[in-house]
């Protein structure tokens, strides 16, 4: 699937998903947010946790009221002041942190410089509306398979996973597009499933 995929990747900060190229990445600021609150509570006497993450969340509001109000963008003066406050914190944290011989000052540093070096790839979303603040809508789809491996005990062949993928991927489509999930499987037990408008069939 990533292979193939042409639109924009919103994934966390795992290594193996950069040697994929989409038309884009967007890190999970989701994800970000609960770094900054452990970088918090590691660093109490820190600034810079709390700046970053009111930065993102102020973008995120602008581009959450833009999107809805059909806005092609976020103000430019918000999204340069905001995106200005969120590279000082990393920056911040990064002079801060660099000299510090522990596990904990190790891994604030690591922290401000992958916000320093991503910037680009967190504030995709400020940016570019079509890209979401983070990937929670993947991960719920992910839940009914770790569901399923809990109940169950595991899918217990390959053709059952994939069966199970196949029916899961299809209703995920569906629900998206407003569909009614009882009427999406009905239509594809008679065996014309619903497809997305502009999808081709086999």
């Amino acid at each position: 699937v990533m292979g193939s995929m042409t639109g924009i990747a919103v994934h966390d900060a795992w290594a193996p998903y950069d040697t994929y190229t989409p038309a884009g990445h967007q890190l999970c600021c989701a994800h970000l947010l609960r770094e900054l609150t452990a970088a918090a509570e590691l660093a109490p006497q820190a600034v810079w946790p709390g700046q970053a993450a009111d930065a993102l969340l102020r973008l995120k509001t602008a581009a959450d009221t833009a999107r809805t109000e059909g806005q092609a963008g976020i103000d430019p003066d918000l999204l340069t002041e905001q995106t200005g406050l969120f590279r000082q914190a990393a920056l911040v944290a990064v002079k801060d942190h660099q000299h510090e011989k522990s596990k904990t000052g190790r891994k604030l540093t690591a922290l401000g410089r992958r916000m320093r070096d991503r910037i680009d790839d967190y504030l995709r979303f400020a940016v570019d509306l079509r890209s979401p603040f983070d990937n929670n809508r993947a991960e719920q789809q992910i839940r009914m398979v770790k569901i399923r491996q809990k109940v169950s005990g595991g899918l217990r062949t390959l053709d059952g996973a994939q069966q199970f993928a196949l029916i899961r991927s299809y209703l995920a489509t569906a629900t998206a597009h407003g569909r009614n999930i009882m009427n999406a499987l009905t239509e594809l037990v008679a065996g014309c499933p619903w497809l997305p408008t502009g999808a081709a069939t086999t």
